[in-house]
């Protein structure tokens, strides 16, 4: 085995560090930019002993966003990049800081801010990548790594967000053991429940379709009382546009079916809304019912 192989095969046998960061182009940062930036990151890291993996990497097939949760509560060290402020990104900072686990901020001198985060410390890098400022910028990130997870282990008030503002516990993932088989099982239970949710939504959807012909308006007055639809019916009858209306019983509550003139699915759209929102405002102005109303919109 070379020397290189040998330096290479230690950094990837380092203490775990995670990254969470942009990796697809956002404001007009390239898919190669971050690339670039990960390989920093990952070489910074990897001088100080660790070894520098996303969040989103497992190393046996899984569920990506169980993956991505699992390694945020149990990577004992995570590196996140808030350049360009991606909401993927934001969004898994903050399950990190709910942890209240090792947690290093990073991002590009472009990037402003985020009020909520302006608090706690970050480390910028230039967005250009110049050769000179990223030298700087992985030994200021290297030895923060080393820092921050030094203190976490010998530190038992150690706290990343949540103890500066006072007594809070932080978020816990309990784990159940289980075997391969009751893994697979349950992965099958969750897929039929999936598909059964889409046979029957596509069984009503088919339902309905079958009631309706192809120039028909489709108004659900689900909610509405019954003496509410001769009134609607009424109202519907009086649009220019309207040639007939019906009212229909579909899985068990009404709907008005209206046959439009126009063929432009904009105006049919828009006839449709109407009648929906009049069906709505008919309804919430009964004493009776008010705001409880559920029609389907």
């Amino acid at each position: 085995m070379s020397p290189k192989e040998t330096g290479d095969q230690n950094k990837s046998q380092g203490i775990p560090c995670g990254i969470v960061m942009p990796i697809s182009s956002i404001g007009g940062c390239s898919e190669r930019h971050w690339e670039d930036v990960l390989q920093i990151i990952t070489d910074a890291v990897s001088d100080v002993g660790f070894s520098a993996k996303l969040v989103s990497t497992a190393d046996e097939i899984t569920v990506i966003q169980r993956t991505i949760v699992q390694n945020l509560y149990n990577l004992p060290i995570v590196i996140c990049d808030v350049s360009e402020k991606n909401p993927n990104v934001m969004f898994e900072l903050g399950m990190r800081l709910a942890f209240d686990k090792p947690t290093i901020i990073i991002k590009d001198d472009f990037t402003g801010f985020s009020f909520d985060m302006g608090v706690v410390e970050h480390v910028e890098y230039p967005r250009d990548l110049r050769f000179g400022k990223i030298i700087d910028f992985k030994a200021r990130l290297g030895e923060k790594v080393k820092a921050t997870y030094s203190k976490s282990q010998n530190d038992r008030d150690f706290s990343t967000f949540l103890r500066h503002f006072g007594q809070f516990k932080p978020a816990d993932i309990s784990e159940q053991e289980m075997s391969g088989q009751e893994y697979i099982m349950e992965q099958l239970s969750s897929l039929m429940m999936k598909v059964d949710r889409i046979g029957r939504s596509k069984k009503s959807y088919q339902s309905r379709s079958q009631e309706a012909s192809p120039d028909e308006l489709d108004i659900c007055c689900q909610a509405l009382p019954e003496s509410y639809i001769a009134s609607l019916k009424r109202f519907v009858d009086g649009e220019d546009k309207i040639i007939s209306s019906r009212i229909s019983n579909v899985d068990g509550h009404i709907h008005l079916f209206a046959r439009c003139s126009d063929e432009s699915p904009f105006e049919r759209a828009r006839l449709e809304k109407a009648f929906r929102e009049k069906a709505r405002d008919m309804f919430l102005s009964d004493p009776r019912f008010g705001p409880e109303l559920e029609l389907n919109r």
